[in-house]
């Protein structure tokens, strides 16, 4: 197994100046490391569905608004894609103040599903997101900085 950490690249000071952005680009690049949520839905028999930054998907989309560290984002869905009742894994890239994963708990919710858990590729630990998961909720992190 590759060591997954040298693949992925610290950028100082973006999106702003005093944060450590991790860019996993080359780590996507590499096609023997890690591939996200599609491969891993694909290897349960379960089905994929994105949450994407708004403007990415057709209408009709529910969405949830929500704050990052360094600003605020939106999240949506398709909202005919998730039955009511359906058990949900989020996985991400980066859990870093949690923002993100809260919101897509939220829009999970919105759409009617329920979160059986989450999995990351990184987690930054100083920024204690894990704090604003459920803890009944599993959370993976494969990585931890």
């Amino acid at each position: 197994m590759k060591d997954f950490a040298k693949l992925i690249r610290a950028v100082a000071d973006f999106p702003m100046p005093g944060v450590t952005f991790r860019d996993v680009t080359p780590l996507l690049a590499d096609a023997e490391a890690f591939i996200f949520g599609v491969a891993l839905a694909q290897k349960l028999h379960a089905g994929f569905v994105p949450l994407r930054k708004p403007g990415k998907l057709p209408p009709p989309v529910v969405g949830v608004d929500y704050q990052l560290e360094y600003g605020s984002d939106r999240l949506e869905a398709s909202s005919d894609t998730l039955q009511p009742g359906r058990r949900v894994l989020i996985v991400d890239d980066v859990l870093a103040t949690g923002g993100t994963l809260a919101a897509a708990c939220a829009l999970v919710d919105k759409l009617g599903g329920q979160v059986a858990g989450a999995s990351v590729l990184i987690e930054l630990d100083a920024l204690n997101g894990r704090s604003r998961w459920p803890s009944a909720s599993l959370l993976y992190s494969l990585m931890h900085y």
